[in-house]
């Protein structure tokens, strides 16, 4: 198999009829629902849909984190629908990093040290140092979590999700938890990220007006992608109406 790293050719992630089916007893829930999907490198995809319309468990099988019921999908040449657990633990390490919408920092840490953590497992990482810097946070590196915003510590965990240089950044609703001014710093740095890292970058959000910083926007419904729009230019987030 060729080096995953090597310069891209063709998509770097790609999905074919995916589906996705929950079972409790006799009940059946089919949150995916054949779904193909491409992305080139670098490119932002802004992804919205209703609740339950199968955004994140999409997100979630493309990270490795869940698998599907039936359907493909490719990193590359690698096919994850074919790795077992360790392999996708190992998928997961190497190319992908994720941002939710709840911090999830060690408390006792500072913001350098957080971001640390990830370091020491990533094969090629960047220092976190330069992490923060790409966030906009080098002056906060030494305060702690609970001496930070909520914006701020969304971008300590943006920055820990980067600082193993993934090929992949999944965000699953980043902004969900903050006011519109703070949203729009970490949509700024999630742009800056994208820009400088060359991440492939997919983001969850309910907020519709978000879908204008992006290349290209993804609507789910009912386990379906039921529109797809391309940005001929896209904006700042400081220019998106909230």
């Amino acid at each position: 198999m060729a080096n995953l790293r090597d310069p891209v050719i063709g998509p770097v992630i790609r999905a074919e009829g995916l589906t996705k089916v929950y079972r409790s007893g006799p009940v059946e829930v089919q949150a995916l629902r054949g779904v193909d999907f491409t992305a080139a490198a670098g490119e932002f995809v802004v992804i919205l849909g209703p609740s339950g319309s199968g955004k994140s468990t999409f997100l979630n099988i493309l990270g490795g984190l869940d698998t599907a019921s039936a359907g493909r999908v490719w990193f590359r040449g690698l096919d994850l629908t074919a790795l077992d657990d360790r392999g996708l633990t190992r998928y997961r390490r190497d190319h992908v990093g994720f941002v939710f919408q709840f911090y999830n920092l060690v408390p006792s840490l500072t913001a350098l040290e957080n971001v640390a953590l990830v370091t020491e497992i990533a094969r090629n990482p960047m220092p976190p140092a330069e992490a923060l810097a790409l966030v906009g946070l080098s002056a906060r590196r030494d305060h702690f979590p609970a001496q930070l915003s909520g914006g701020e510590q969304q971008r300590v965990a943006i920055a820990r999700a980067i600082a193993k240089r993934p090929e992949l950044l999944f965000c699953d609703e980043p902004t969900g938890a903050l006011d519109s001014a703070t949203g729009i710093k970490v949509l700024e740095a999630l742009t800056e990220v994208n820009r400088a890292t060359g991440a492939t970058t997919l983001v969850i959000t309910h907020n519709a007006a978000i879908r204008e910083i992006a290349d290209r926007s993804l609507r789910f419904a009912d386990g379906r992608i039921a529109e797809e729009v391309v940005n001929p230019v896209r904006k700042a987030p400081t220019e998106v109406s909230w």
